[in-house]
C-alpha cells in the first residue's frame, strides 16, 4: 500500500476516534508493519496533523492552527468536492469573483474551467491548475504564507482595496457562534475582511468538521456571509445564512 494512502486511511480513523492505538491502526493497513506505521505518524506529526501520545497512540491535533495545504488536500475529500462543486454552480457568466487560498476553494477551479469570467485569487499554488481554461485570471501580489500558500500583507490588502467582486468565495479554518469566520494569522484575517468589505455576495466555503473551531483571528460575523458545507446542524440552523452541498 502507498504512503499516502495508508496516511489517508490513519486520518480517517482518527477522525472516527479521538485516540487510536498501534493495534488499531495495523488492523486497518493490512501487511502493514508496525514499523512502517509509526513512521508515517511521525510525518503526520511533523506535518502539524497529529499528536503522538506515549505508547505510539495518536490523536488529532487541535484545530487551534493552519495545517499545511499539501496535507489538507488528503482530509474530508469527498465533503470538499462537494462544497466546493456547488460553490461554482453560483459563478454565472461574466461575473467577477474572488477565490481565497485553501483546499476546498481551489477545487472549484476544474468546475469554472469553461465559464468566461474573471477570477482574482490570492491562492499561490493556482498556477497550475489555470492553463487550458476560458476565465481571465489575476493572481494578487504579496508575502506567500507557505504552510498554506495564502498571499497575505499589506501589498496584498492595498491592492484589494481597489478592486470589487461580484461574488467572493473565502475558506476558513474555522465557524463559531462567538469567534465567527475566523484564522490564526492577523494578516490572513485583515485580507478576508476586506474581500468580504468588497464582494456584493460573500461565500465561506467549510466542511463541517471546522464548525465550532475558534482560532485567534475573526474576520467577520457569521452573519456577515453564506456558509456553504456538507451538513447542516443546529448552529447553522439558528445562526447563519447557509447552503448545504450536494
Amino acid at each position: 500500500m502507498i504512503a499516502y494512502k495508508r496516511r489517508k486511511l490513519m486520518l480517517d480513523k482518527l477522525e472516527e476516534q479521538e485516540v487510536v492505538n498501534l493495534d488499531d491502526f495495523n488492523a486497518i493497513l493490512e501487511n502493514v508493519s508496525l514499523s512502517t506505521i509509526r513512521r508515517d505518524l511521525q510525518t503526520l506529526e511533523a506535518e502539524g496533523l497529529i499528536v503522538i501520545l506515549r505508547g505510539g497512540a495518536a490523536k488529532m491535533k487541535s484545530g487551534a492552527y493552519d495545517s499545511p495545504v499539501n496535507s489538507r488536500k488528503i482530509l474530508h475529500v469527498k465533503e470538499k468536492e462537494m462544497v466546493a462543486r456547488t460553490a461554482a454552480g453560483l459563478v454565472k457568466e461574466g461575473e467577477v469573483i474572488y477565490i481565497d487560498a485553501g483546499s476546498t476553494t481551489l477545487r472549484m477551479i476544474k468546475h469554472l474551467r469553461n465559464k468566461h469570467i474573471s477570477i482574482i485569487t490570492t491562492n499561490a499554488i493556482i498556477m497550475s491548475e489555470v492553463m487550458e481554461t476560458d476565465f481571465k485570471c489575476i493572481l494578487v501580489g504579496g508575502e506567500i504564507l507557505k504552510a498554506t500558500a495564502s498571499l497575505v500583507g499589506p501589498i496584498t490588502d492595498n491592492t484589494l482595496k481597489g478592486m470589487y467582486f461580484d461574488k467572493a468565495f473565502i475558506g476558513a479554518t474555522g465557524y463559531d457562534i462567538q469567534a465567527g469566520i475566523n484564522t490564526p494569522d492577523e494578516r490572513e484575517a485583515n485580507k478576508k475582511t476586506i474581500i468580504k468589505n468588497n464582494a456584493k455576495e460573500t461565500y465561506v466555503l467549510v466542511d463541517s468538521s471546522k464548525e465550532g473551531i475558534k482560532t485567534l483571528c475573526k474576520a467577520f460575523e457569521l452573519k456577515e456571509c453564506i456558509i456553504i458545507t456538507d451538513k447542516e446542524t443546529g448552529l447553522l440552523k439558528e445562526h447563519a445564512q447557509y447552503i448545504i452541498a450536494h
